[in-house]
């Protein structure tokens, strides 16, 4: 009796996903993060346009924000592939930045620049610039949980963001006017976690202080996918938390 054909197995969305995104790279520099773009892929890898429009809802939005995601995962892996446990924090994350924008090709992340300069699309590049400060506090292994949580990636945000910038237009050889910057950038945020410090030692500056650093301290974490956070429950406070369920009509 003969044998059954073998049924080829079916492939898995996010490989076609990688696929279309791939076949997207080279058409960006000439048509931007767009669904020309996307409808270019589309007919380089013969993937059924339906499905990638599945995958890609948005265009070209969709493609940048995936390209983006890629670098962040790029990143994650190559600071894994690190011995740097022994280094500095501060070290550790100007590592982590560098290798963030050395995953990227500059001419692709400037359209996509432009993308997210226009006013729909901001506060997805914002999210995605948060993201990334998140991934990378997350794979230095943060634990913080409270007010810190969102004071760690918003200022990295800021260094990520004004970095990107400058790398952007950086000529120099092998980037190192970049890495130069990234270091001084680092080098002031450190000077303010030392004024931190310097407040919570001081008495009288504890005091003046008191009510934002309370408020700072009662902050936690968002759940997975709940931005953007929440406060703990205070059960004599009497009012509804952010997470708590709305009340009935």
């Amino acid at each position: 009796m003969p044998e059954s054909p073998q049924q080829s197995p079916q492939p898995q969305t996010e490989t076609l996903a990688e696929r279309v995104l791939e076949a997207a790279l080279m058409h960006v520099p000439f048509d931007g993060w767009s669904q020309a773009t996307l409808a270019a892929a589309i007919t380089d890898t013969g993937i059924d346009p339906a499905l990638a429009r599945a995958l890609f809802p948005r265009g070209g939005l969709d493609l940048a924000l995936a390209y983006h995601r890629q670098g962040d995962a790029q990143m994650r892996a190559g600071l894994a592939a690190r011995a740097a446990e022994d280094m500095r924090m501060r070290d550790r994350v100007a590592l982590a930045v560098r290798l963030r924008l050395e995953a990227a090709d500059p001419e692709l992340v400037r359209r996509a620049s432009a993308l997210f300069a226009l006013p729909p699309y901001a506060p997805e590049g914002l999210r995605a610039v948060w993201g990334t400060a998140d991934a990378i506090w997350d794979a230095l292994g943060d634990t913080s949980e409270d007010g810190n949580w969102y004071s760690k990636r918003a200022i990295l945000s800021g260094v990520y963001s004004a970095t990107l910038l400058y790398w952007l237009g950086d000529t120099s050889p092998g980037h190192q006017d970049t890495w130069a910057f990234l270091d001084r950038r680092i080098d002031e945020v450190m000077q303010f976690e030392k004024t931190k410090a310097k407040v919570q030692q001081d008495p009288v500056l504890r005091r003046i202080f008191a009510l934002p650093m309370a408020a700072m301290g009662a902050l936690r974490k968002p759940a997975e996918g709940n931005l953007p956070g929440r406060w703990p429950p205070d059960p004599g406070a009497g009012a509804p938390g952010r997470d708590d369920p709305p009340p009935s009509a």
